[in-house]
Parts: structure tokens; C-alpha cells; sequence
């Protein structure tokens, strides 16, 4: 009888022979090839997701770091804008206390200059007065002639000066 294949003892067992040297192969090619594959593709993995915590981690970080520079520069301008004010403040004291003290020196100046044309004046006034005197003396001298002591002399000019006045003279 003719088959197509004749299923026989000896092709089962080369069947049976190949069906276990398959399996005998896949298990070690399986330990030599496919757990280390395995084993390298989950490090891999493990390393990928390390990488990846650790990259959500420092943009967490950066993001903290962020607000806080942020942070840091609006008081950094708040504190610049403070000194800026307390500069203008003591630029305007400064002001005020050099425009007070020209004040100051300007009504000393002023006093000094009435003080020394009061001077001025009562030198005037004294000349003025020995320069009366002195005249009136020379006409008593020429009026009276020699025959009128000093002290009569004297007594007339004191007289004279008081029938003119004191404001006669300083006019």
C-alpha cells in the first residue's frame, strides 16, 4: 500500500528526535540569547525610567529655582527702588539744608554790611562833629579874639552844639 508518507516507527521517532532537539535548542539558545537580550532590554528600561524621573525631578527643581530667582529679583528691584527713594530723600534734604545755610550766610552777610555802615556812619558823624568843632572854635577864636580864655571857649562851642542839635548835624 502506498502513502503518502509512511507513518512508520522511524519517522516518529526522528519526528520525536527533531521535536526534542528543537526544544533542547530553544532552551539554550533561550539561556544564552534570550535572557540576556531580556535582561539588557530591562536595564535598559530601568535606566530610561531613571532618566526620566530624574529629568521630571530637576524640572521640578529648575521650577523651584525659577520662582524663587524670580522671587529674588522683584525684591532685588523693590529694594532698588527703596534706595532710589532714600537717595532723592537725601538729595532733597541736602538741598534744603544748603539753601538753608546760604539763607544764613546771606543775613550774616547782610548784618555784617549794617553793622559796618552803622560804624561807617557814627565815624561820620564823630569827624563831622570834631570838624564842627574845630570850625566853630576857629570862629569863636577869630570872633572873640585873644581876650576869651579856654574855658570860656569851650562853653560856647558845647552851646553852640546844643542850639543846633544832634539831628541838625547828622542829616
Amino acid at each position: 500500500m502506498t502513502r503518502l508518507f509512511n507513518l512508520d516507527m522511524q519517522l516518529i521517532m526522528d519526528a520525536l528526535q527533531s521535536a526534542i532537539s528543537v526544544f533542547v535548542l530553544f532552551l539554550l539558545l533561550s539561556y544564552l540569547l534570550y535572557n540576556p537580550v531580556r535582561k539588557m532590554l530591562k536595564d535598559r528600561q530601568e535606566t530610561i525610567k531613571s532618566n526620566i524621573d530624574t529629568a521630571i525631578a530637576d524640572k521640578a527643581s529648575a521650577a523651584e529655582l525659577k520662582e524663587l530667582y524670580e522671587g529674588k529679583l522683584k525684591e532685588v528691584d523693590k529694594e532698588a527702588e527703596q534706595i532710589l527713594s532714600e537717595a532723592r530723600q537725601k538729595a532733597m534734604k541736602n538741598e534744603a539744608r544748603m539753601i538753608d545755610e546760604a539763607k544764613e550766610e546771606a543775613a550774616r552777610i547782610i548784618k555784617r554790611a549794617k553793622e559796618e555802615a552803622e560804624l561807617e556812619k557814627k565815624r561820620a558823624m564823630d569827624e563831622v562833629k570834631q570838624e564842627m568843632i574845630t570850625v566853630a572854635s576857629m570862629m569863636a577864636a577869630k570872633v572873640v579874639a585873644a581876650s576869651i580864655d579856654t574855658t570860656i571857649q569851650d562853653t560856647l562851642v558845647e552851646e553852640t552844639l546844643k542850639e543846633m542839635g544832634d539831628s541838625t548835624w547828622q542829616s
